[in-house]
């Protein structure tokens, strides 16, 4: 009897975040170029820029539609700065394989902005990628911007985050699921 209470809990669960993510694309302008970032916390709406960064988006969202990121850590997380994420070994040192030219734009580095992570070459981009949690004008020209969260920042404020300069994180946060609008209806 006790895991017929569990079973339907879990089910209950199961309709719940499906209906949630459900009333997210039906509000959505361009399914097709939207994602749903499922946290433990909430759902994470990101538009995509494919205006600004082609390669980058296509590429994204071929990850997205492979599962590439469900599971994945938020690897490195600075307070105040940026989560990053999109590394299958989790410690920042890996990727999918396949490195994506740089498309930098004018489009400012502010707070909710979805931008590449990379290596110290301008067009060492891969798979993984960061959120910044405050304006950070810095890294204007240097990244590629791709995204941007347009619902739950507040969500992405309650990861997890690092200690010390490298923002390492002991306990990291992962992404439930990460899935293309158009996909989700």
């Amino acid at each position: 009897m006790r895991m017929t209470g569990i079973f339907r809990s879990l089910i209950a669960i199961l309709l719940a975040t499906i209906f949630s993510v459900s009333a997210y694309a039906a509000d959505i302008k361009d399914p097709e170029n939207t994602l749903l970032l499922e946290l433990k916390y909430g759902t994470v709406v990101i538009e995509m820029k494919p205006d600004l960064a082609p390669r980058h988006v296509k590429r994204i969202k071929e990850l997205v539609r492979q599962k590439f990121y469900d599971g994945l850590k938020f690897h490195r997380v600075i307070d105040r700065f940026m989560a990053q994420t999109g590394d299958p070994k989790g410690n920042g040192t890996g990727g999918s394989g396949k490195k994506i030219r740089a498309e930098f734009s004018n489009l400012p580095h502010h707070r909710g902005i979805v931008s590449m992570a990379r290596a110290r070459s301008l067009n060492s981009a891969d798979s993984q990628f960061f959120i910044v949690l405050e304006n950070s004008y810095h890294l204007d020209g240097k990244y590629s911007i791709w995204g941007e969260v347009i619902e739950g920042m507040e969500f992405v404020d309650m990861i997890q985050k690092g200690y010390g300069k490298g923002g390492t994180v002991r306990n990291p946060d992962n992404i439930v699921t990460m899935r293309v609008a158009a996909d989700v209806q």
